[in-house]
């Protein structure tokens, strides 16, 4: 391998090489006037002359060098490696791209060994690079690379050391755009580490960072600002602060003077669903987690699949009889194992089989409650579909035993008297409890034919409903003690 790096190094100088112009004296001809010495006859030719300055060779050298150390990372001699970058570092008369190229790797090699002061002291002379001697380009794209790498760590201590020696040396070297995306990082890993305070502290800078002379949104940095959005939105979703998360979450919405990653839209939007999942607005909530699973589908993100779940929960929680899996972006999805099982879950759903959705629920366990987000809503699932299933076992009768109720349910009587009282509440059925009978009585007027008919009585019963439910709860308390 060294030698094939050798020969096509000098082969690149080779092609350096100048073509001169150099007078070369003719011995082949005589004088053919007297005017004309022998001194002055020559004939000018073309010569190739390897006039290349010592410059190019040692340039040469250092390429070398670098591949040869490169070379031995891939073959595994990682001490011979960090030697050889060492010696191309050295061998650079002033600071240049190679020796930039060299730390980068004598960095990566250090953390992969574990060793942290050695680290951090090649990068901290890495970074004295970008101030001059290297391009923006150059040094953001290393530096993003040596981050990604390194942020992967779980020593805080040291990527505390790491982000302040990194966000340090760019704002003295004006390089505002990586000074930018750099602090974006460091609030991604500490929302990660849940530590919000600090979140929100660098956010204050950030949004500065977007901000005019006079206060104002500055419009060139629409990008960078729903950046800021996305991480502030998802503090407040995590931390459950829906007052704050509302008016950012429009905000973001209102930005129309940017072109962001899909990834930063597909969070904003699927945090905006949880948003309208806890206010119970279940088909604004399936909008968003369809419109976050479109995003993160195109950005190719695996949280793609968690979004598709939670449009397809927001469906079944809206009762909707439209299968979210009809729609041409979700169908390839069908068959990924932990969409199967929110699949299974709707069929059952919809047939208002609550023996087959609960059996679903046990056997897909993992997939479903290891969500938190999913599992939160879980029992309003299943307080739906036993409601319909109750109203379809009532229908039939005008009195019925509760405990008989319970038996088709598969639940306790309290559930069943619960669930009850919210359905005579919300005017679903017209019937009362006799608590001492243990009887439902129901009437034979349908609430919807109550209000076809838009007689005076149809206020009474509704009166007579909650009157009759509150005389069921009163009675469930004295039994009680």
């Amino acid at each position: 391998a060294r030698n094939d790096v050798r020969t096509k190094t000098h082969l690149r100088s080779a092609r350096r090489r100048r073509v001169c112009l150099v007078p070369r004296r003719s011995h082949s001809h005589r004088p053919t006037s007297c005017n004309m010495s022998d001194d002055e006859m020559e004939d000018y030719g073309f010569e190739y002359s390897d006039d290349e300055d010592d410059g190019d060779d040692e340039e040469a050298d250092i390429e070398n060098q670098y591949y040869n150390s490169k070379a031995l990372v891939e073959a595994g001699n990682h001490a011979g490696a960090l030697a050889g970058f060492a010696q191309v570092v050295s061998m650079e008369p002033e600071q240049g791209e190679w020796g930039f190229k060299s730390l980068k790797q004598i960095v990566k090699l250090h953390f992969s060994s574990g060793a942290r002061e050695e680290m951090m002291r090649s990068y901290r002379t890495l970074l004295s690079y970008v101030k001059s001697s290297v391009t923006k380009n150059k040094s953001e794209k290393t530096i993003n690379s040596i981050l990604n790498c390194v942020g992967a760590s779980d020593d805080a201590t040291l990527l505390r050391e790491f982000y302040q020696t990194t966000l340090l040396t760019l704002k003295e070297a004006r390089n505002d755009r990586l000074w930018f995306k750099t602090n974006l990082k460091l609030c991604k890993m500490l929302f990660e580490q849940k530590d919000f305070t600090r979140v929100s502290r660098i956010s204050a800078e950030l949004y500065a960072f977007c901000q005019t002379e006079h206060g104002g949104v500055d419009q060139k940095k629409g990008t960078q600002l729903l950046e800021v959005y996305a991480i502030e939105i998802q503090v407040f979703t995590e931390t459950k602060n829906n007052k704050k998360l509302k008016q950012l979450y429009h905000k973001a919405l209102a930005v129309t003077s940017a072109i962001p990653h899909p990834y930063i839209l597909g969070t904003i939007r699927e945090c905006g669903g949880k948003m309208h999942m806890a206010d119970r607005n279940f088909p604004q909530a399936a909008s968003d987690f369809f419109e976050s699973f479109k995003n993160y589908d195109e950005a190719g993100q695996p949280r793609r699949v968690q979004s598709l779940k939670y449009m397809v929960l927001a469906n079944m929680l809206m009762q909707s009889d439209v299968n979210p899996f009809d729609a041409q972006e979700a169908r390839p999805f069908r068959t990924d194992p932990e969409v199967v099982a929110m699949t299974s879950l709707v069929s059952a759903y919809q047939k208002n089989d609550v023996t087959q959705f609960e059996l679903l629920l046990k056997k897909h366990e993992s997939a479903i409650m290891a969500d938190p987000f999913v599992a939160e809503y879980v029992n309003d699932l299943l307080k739906n579909i036993r409601t319909q299933v109750l109203i379809a076992v009532i229908k039939p009768y005008t009195r019925v035993k509760i405990s008989f109720i319970a038996t088709e349910l598969k639940i306790d009587k309290k559930d069943v008297q619960d669930l009850l009282v919210s359905l005579i509440l919300n005017g679903k059925i017209l019937a009362k409890i006799d608590q001492v009978k243990d009887v439902l009585e129901t009437t034979t007027t349908s609430p919807s034919d109550a209000n076809a008919e838009g007689a005076p009585k149809d206020v009474y019963q509704g009166l007579e409903g909650w009157a009759n439910a509150i005389q069921t709860q009163l009675g469930n308390h004295f039994m009680q003690i």
